[in-house]
């Protein structure tokens, strides 16, 4: 085995596509690197060793991968390239054919490559592939920070909702999660080290607790009990699964921020149901008002495809005609990716890619005239705003409570600070504020 003064001498960099899963499980990745002597590679730095963690949720996200690993094999040829990830466990084959890649781990061994690379570092193999489990059931707890103030806390991972058009049950596997004792000594040790927010992570977080006694809802109440975390932020979460009691507690917590993210997909019940998703839209819209209900002032992000299979025309309209009726903050629009052995491909009605452009575009045009509209209701008002990413040359930047982002100048001692912002001027995406 290589000891850790060989491996001490070694540098890495860190790559991350995709979701704030991934980005918490890289860091895991990083901290044991870390405790085999392996260090993150410093700016200005050549790294020995690059880690491309991978996203396949789009074609376009396997294109965007694929590019990135060819980049990073030229500008730094020699070093140990390692990719793993949801398209290294989708498409092994296709990872390992690309030129100077020294091995491909999919999702299922994401966290043994440390283990990996000290075999390919003793044995000098042209190539390691490691076989992509075909069931993944493990779940190990990883919770991230990188540069960043927030905290991303993984309570769960995999799914089995199976939806047609989605790949995630194959690249992730069934759904499973920690327990609620894990993490909270998870979110205790992100207090020790002075976080003041985390970001509730997972595949399908509602789904928490699933086949045991434990659910979601006592997750949240249990990481509300933990002093030195200032704030929580839920990620996206099934509508399905997000209860009224749920968002009530919300609503009564002074930790949990008021900020939902919610999948929608599609505005059409049609469209729904070809997805198979598990709610309709009366179930949805009842969720937005209920959280507008008691939360007035939050903010409500929404998924949604445009040209899915199956969207006609009409459809279309009815689903536009659905999301500008909802009370929500803002959208993320994503067109329909064909992806190979998903149900999807069987449903009659083929959008033109085209046409999938020109819907992505109108959708995205409401996304902004809802933006704005729910900006400007706070302009003039002050909330509280953690402050990250202190720079003299620029001012220094944070989200309100609300998840609206902030630039304000303040001095660099109050990073990862919450204050007391008065908002000014919308700039963009952006709020001017100014300190109080």
């Amino acid at each position: 085995m290589i000891d850790n003064t060989t491996f001490g001498t070694r540098t890495a960099l860190f790559h991350t596509f995709g979701c704030k899963l991934n980005f918490a499980e890289t860091s895991t990745v990083a901290r044991i690197f870390a405790s085999k002597g392996i260090r993150r590679v410093s700016t200005g730095e050549t790294p020995d060793i690059v880690v491309v963690n991978t996203c396949s949720v789009t074609e376009l996200a396997d294109k965007k991968c694929r590019q990135t690993i060819r980049s990073f094999v030229k500008r730094y040829p020699d070093a140990t390239v390692i990719v793993t990830g949801c398209y290294a466990q989708l498409k092994p084959a296709e990872v390992s054919g690309i030129p100077g890649v020294a091995i491909v781990a999919g999702t299922d061994h994401k966290l043994e490559i440390a283990t990996f690379l000290d075999q390919w570092l003793e044995e000098r193999k042209p190539q390691t592939v490691i076989t992509p489990t075909a069931d993944i059931r493990s779940f190990s707890p990883s919770c991230s920070r990188g540069d960043r103030t927030r905290y991303f806390l993984k309570v769960q991972d995999g799914c089995d909702y199976w939806c047609t058009y989605c790949t995630i049950p194959m690249a992730r596997g069934r759904s499973r999660s920690g327990t609620i004792d894990q993490m909270v000594a998870q979110a205790r040790e992100v207090a020790a080290e002075g976080g003041k927010e985390i970001v509730i992570t997972g595949v399908n977080i509602g789904d928490f607790g699933k086949g045991t006694d434990q659910c979601f809802f006592d997750l949240i109440k249990a990481l509300d009990r933990v002093d030195g975390i200032e704030r929580y932020r839920i990620s996206s979460i099934e509508p399905n699964l997000l209860t009224d009691d749920i968002i009530d507690f919300v609503a009564s917590s002074q930790r949990f921020m008021p900020h939902f993210h919610v999948p929608l997909q599609s505005g059409s019940d049609t469209v729904l149901k070809l997805m198979h998703r598990h709610y309709d839209t009366a179930l949805f819209r009842h969720k937005m008002e209920r959280i507008r209900q008691v939360l007035p002032d939050a903010f409500i992000g929404v998924d949604l495809i445009a040209g899915a299979r199956g969207e006609t025309a009409d459809e279309f309209r009815r689903s536009r005609d659905f999301v500008d009726s909802l009370p929500i903050s803002r959208l993320h629009v994503f067109p329909y990716s064909e992806r190979p052995n998903t149900r999807a491909l069987s449903i009659e009605h083929v959008v033109s890619q085209e046409e999938k452009n020109r819907r992505t575009h109108i959708m995205l045009a409401l996304s902004e005239r809802k933006l704005d509209e729910f900006s400007r209701r706070f302009i003039g008002t002050s909330r509280p705003v953690l402050l990250e990413h202190p720079n003299s040359a620029h001012p220094m930047t944070g989200f309100t409570d609300n998840y609206l982002k902030v630039t304000v100048d303040a001095p660099a001692d109050l990073d990862n600070h919450v204050v007391n912002v008065k908002l000014t001027a919308l700039d963009g995406e952006t709020i001017n504020g100014e300190l109080l």
